[in-house]
């Protein structure tokens, strides 16, 4: 049996997801012949290229007037006539410019403020560029912004088949799909990970089923555990996949393997394969869930056959994990574990090392990214001591929480041992807020491990959000505060509002958070993962964005906007710099 496994667009283009190397590496450990696409590098570099975007000036010239959507309004069409305008006024210098934009971006020129900067302008335009024949589409460094709502089944149908809106269609249809042909693989595996993929994964997924290839298409990843209840009811698009698997797929895409090696003319029982979704003749089935592989029976992810060539950042970053669930686990805004229970599995730091020496030796590199939700200060401590021990040279980032056991001495030691970058959810600056949302962070603690890592020479990442339920004008106002009074010792900051979420405990028991009223999806928004929601006290879900957008608004100007669009450049920007340096601070 042979096995593709696709990671589709829209993702971060800046290192490779975990998802497809690590059953890749189960798969291959247990026999099974893997084929892995990270299709999102691919058709970032596809259509920031030369050829794609004179393509597209083609494309626009002879399309002098872009057939509206229906229910189009003035101003969006307006918008598309000047988008147009601009893409034929600009559009032969952007390309011109775009394949030496590439290249900085994947050279040490990144760190030049003006040429990193005018390549990250230059990528920025050449996507734009490429969106323009898709217009309300958008392709973006960020995001995906589809014309169709991706939380409608039938929309979602009906976008994988409009050549005029979906950015992908024609791509994935000319090139991928044949590659796919003469791959003849048995199974096809697409994992989603974001909403911003599903366009992209229903569309290969469409487009495979209408090229009657013999294979079987599947889905999974963290999108379809958050679908888990709602997509069996989705019968639009039943049509495009054979199957679909929650939760951890490692051994669920096995047991599929094996149940359809079993029955090579068709007609596999698929009954016993675990955390599984598929269709027979009688309806939708979705069979039992089992509980996670131990950490320690999974192989080091195997990252062989992606094009780490491609990656747009000045180093190969690779992605790894020393543990999976979330050791708190107890945050009300946050969904992690999906409704079921809240499993936690750590690696021995042993373990983590060798994965880490081993993927060096292996890629060349010495940059990683800690893909855990946050490693204990167990780990921290452990991981530390063995790099030191060890004398390695690796750089790394990861999440950790704001614990009172994280000292300044463990902070000095975590730097020694290579640790260049720390995010930490922070969350909110108000103690009221903390402890509503059940953070298990106190603001002394809070302040006190921000400075102790800024002096260790830690970069410190900090995401916050406003707009809890129950959070007032005075709370927010402390959050800022708060941010003032640390500038010094902050270094960048990723800042939102609340996003009432499917299985958060907040969307499950509204009433005990301060929520009025939770407003149900319409019925046709089958799909849905947010709910929109009031509350009768505290700062709505607008003002919390008015916040947000003030204190964004508030923060300086930085001459090298580059290095702070993606955590993995601020990463690859701390380690640019000499111990001796100092950090450069977001608010300062």
């Amino acid at each position: 049996m042979k096995v593709l496994l696709v990671f589709p667009p829209h993702w971060h283009p800046v290192m490779p997801h975990l998802a497809l190397p690590a059953l890749t590496a189960y798969l291959r450990s247990n026999g099974v012949e893997v084929i892995q696409r990270d299709l999102n590098i691919e058709v970032f570099d596809r259509i920031l290229s030369i050829s794609h975007l004179r393509a597209t000036l083609r494309r626009l010239r002879k399309e002098e007037k872009r057939i509206p959507l229906k229910g189009l309004t003035d101003p969006l069409q307006q918008a598309n006539l000047e988008a147009v305008a601009w893409a034929k006024r600009d559009g032969q210098r952007i390309a011109a410019d775009i394949d030496q934009a590439k290249a900085v971006m994947r050279s040490e020129r990144f760190f030049d403020v003006s040429a990193g900067r005018e390549a990250l302008l230059t990528l920025a335009d050449g996507l734009m560029l490429a969106s323009v024949p898709f217009f309300p589409s958008e392709f973006s460094i960020a995001k995906y912004q589809s014309a169709y709502p991706v939380d409608i089944s039938r929309a979602i149908r009906a976008s994988t088949q409009d050549i005029h809106f979906n950015f992908f269609r024609n791509l994935l249809e000319t090139t991928i799909v044949p590659q796919i042909r003469a791959e003849k693989p048995d199974v096809v595996g697409i994992s989603l990970t974001s909403s911003e993929q599903i366009v992209a994964a229903f569309t290969l997924a469409s487009l495979i089923k209408e090229a009657r290839l013999p294979t079987h298409v599947t889905l999974g990843g963290k999108l379809i555990t958050g679908w888990r209840d709602l997509l069996p009811k989705a019968e639009p698009l039943w049509d495009l996949f054979d199957s679909a698997t929650a939760f951890e797929g490692e051994v669920a895409l096995l047991r599929l393997v094996e149940a359809l090696a079993g029955a090579p003319d068709g007609g596999a029982d698929l009954s016993a394969v675990p955390n599984l979704m598929y269709r027979d003749g009688s309806g939708v089935r979705v069979n039992g869930f089992k509980e996670p592989e131990p950490t320690e029976c999974l192989p080091i992810p195997d990252f062989d056959g992606l094009p780490l060539d491609l990656y747009l950042a000045p180093s190969l970053v690779l992605p790894v994990w020393a543990s999976r669930g979330c050791y708190w686990g107890r945050c009300a805004f946050c969904n992690v574990g999906y409704g079921e229970s809240k499993h936690f599995d750590e690696l021995q730091a042993e373990r983590v090392v060798e994965e880490m020496t081993t993927l060096s030796k292996a890629h060349g590199t010495k940059n990683f990214f800690f893909a855990d939700e946050a490693l204990t200060p167990r780990m921290l401590r452990a991981l530390s001591s063995l790099l030191i021990e060890r004398s390695t040279s690796f750089n790394w980032a990861t999440c950790a929480r704001f614990e009172p056991s994280i000292t300044a001495d463990l902070l000095k030691q975590m730097r020694r041992a290579g640790c260049r970058m720390l995010s930490f959810g922070m969350e909110s600056g108000s103690q009221r807020v903390l402890d509503r949302m059940d953070k298990g962070t106190d603001v002394a603690i809070m302040r006190r491990i921000l400075w102790d890592s800024a002096a260790a020479g830690i970069w410190n990442h900090a995401f916050m959000f406003f707009g809890f339920p129950g959070e007032t004008e005075e709370d927010a106002h402390e959050t800022i505060a708060f941010f003032q009074a640390n500038r010094n010792v902050i270094h960048s900051i990723s800042s939102g509002t609340f996003l009432l979420e499917r299985y958060a405990r907040v969307s499950e028991n509204p009433e005990a958070y301060g929520i009025g009223q939770m407003m149900p999806p319409g019925p046709q928004q089958d799909l849905a993962y947010y709910f929109e929601y009031a509350v009768p006290s505290g700062i709505s879900s607008r003002r919390a964005e008015e916040l947000e957008a003030a204190f964004v608004d508030s923060l300086p100007d930085k001459p090298n906007p580059q290095f702070y669009v993606h955590e993995v450049y601020q990463f690859l920007y701390a380690c640019s710099l000499a111990d001796d340096e100092p950090l450069p601070t977001m608010l300062g």
